[in-house]
């Protein structure tokens, strides 16, 4: 009991739990070189984990290659998606004449519109 008396320790700041009868599970570290800054980042991960092949480079931000006996890994990025901008859906939907024609439409609208208003009303 005299061991664990809380008398002059600050609360909050020091665990009184120990590691006594914990067993950690395999770890295993893997390198990634960044392709922008040239440095190596290394990552340690579960052994029963599977490692990605990139990772975010802790130095400069930018994507890191795993490496593989000291090469880089060749990623495949086919089978991502390309993000749709909203130009991109509107013209899976419309012609650009079309789109010219609605512009011009609506153009002339305002015009009319900003024409008949009168001045301090």
């Amino acid at each position: 009991m005299a061991d664990r008396s809380l008398r002059g320790m600050r609360l909050g700041a020091q665990s009184l739990q120990s590691e006594e009868g914990i067993t950690f599970s395999p770890r295993v570290s893997h390198n990634y070189l960044c392709s922008n800054c040239g440095r190596e980042t290394v990552m340690v991960f579960s052994a029963e984990a599977e490692a990605p092949d990139e990772w975010e480079c802790r130095f400069c931000s930018q994507t890191a290659t795993r490496l593989v006996d000291s090469k880089p890994v060749e990623v495949d990025h086919s089978d991502e998606k390309v993000a749709r901008t909203h130009w991109d859906m509107l013209l899976e939907r419309r012609s650009r004449v079309e789109l010219e024609q609605l512009l011009e439409e609506r153009l002339t609208y305002l015009r009319q519109r900003r024409g008949q208003q009168k001045i301090g009303a």
